[in-house]
């Protein structure tokens, strides 16, 4: 299985979130790189964040980034 593009740009999004805090949200100016931005854009039609320019995440976007995060730091270890 490969892994889609789209979804790389997703997760990149993903990480962007600080963790440490449910109050902690981004904003994705309209001037960010169109992949971000759309990637931004799929996130929040999946429910995964609060706003369509960034926002909160969601309980299961919450989830989905400490997968994600989890993920890469199996993956980036030796």
């Amino acid at each position: 299985m490969t892994i889609k593009e789209e979804f790389v740009d997703e997760i990149n999004v993903l990480k962007m979130f600080d963790l440490s805090s449910t109050q902690l949200g981004i904003k994705v100016h309209h001037d960010a790189d169109n992949t971000v931005l759309e990637a931004t854009q799929r996130l929040y039609n999946k429910g995964l964040i609060s706003q369509k320019d960034g926002g909160y995440l969601t309980s299961l976007g919450r989830d989905a980034a400490v997968h994600a995060k989890d993920l890469l730091t199996i993956l980036s270890t030796a």
